[in-house]
């Protein structure tokens, strides 16, 4: 049974501005949660929804991972989806500006959630807090640098593939022509 909206999700690419929608919201209420519920439904709540972020997060990384080694579409990050950022050479090697933008994007919203995890927590939790959210940053910086460093290889790998073909073209070209 096809239906439309599930075989939209059959591109990478849309269902990565799916689940990056659903992170979106669940953060935001997270910190909504964290800073204006009083008690303990505010508290469950916040950490809640932190870890649910959380969890999406690490793992659409880890699938991200998968499909910029695929590299069967032409998904270049959320960011490049919604808006037209292309800016550098895709010949340049790494590709620093995606890697660029996902450590601004991690530092922000790492941020963000230390600050609110100190404004509603207290004591050792905090500190289970900060070594958590810290531990998410650096694991979704390292899957982002293999991302990057991935389509780099690839492209690299591409560039010499087609050097070759080239080459190989120019050889057959050269040998025709002395043969007249």
């Amino acid at each position: 049974m096809k239906l439309a909206h599930v075989t939209l999700l059959e591109d990478f690419g849309n269902r990565s501005l799916a689940v990056h929608g659903v992170m979106v919201l669940a953060f935001a209420n997270a910190i909504l949660a964290g800073l204006f519920v009083s008690g303990q439904v505010g508290l469950v709540s916040f950490v809640a929804l932190l870890n649910f972020t959380a969890g999406l997060w690490v793992a659409h990384s880890i699938h991200s991972l998968g499909n910029g080694v695929s590299g069967d579409d032409e998904y270049a990050g959320v960011l490049n989806e919604l808006f037209d950022t292309e800016t550098g050479d895709p010949d340049d090697g790494l590709d620093t500006g995606r890697f660029g933008r996902l450590l601004g994007l991690i530092a922000a919203v790492t941020a963000v959630a230390l600050l609110t995890s100190a404004q509603v927590l207290s004591g050792p939790i905090l500190s289970i807090a900060v070594v958590a959210v810290g531990a998410i940053a650096v694991v979704t910086a390292i899957v982002g640098f293999l991302i990057a460093l991935g389509a780099s290889y690839d492209e690299s790998q591409q560039r010499w593939a087609d050097r070759q073909e080239a080459n190989a073209d120019a050889d057959v070209d050269v040998d025709v022509e002395t043969v007249d």
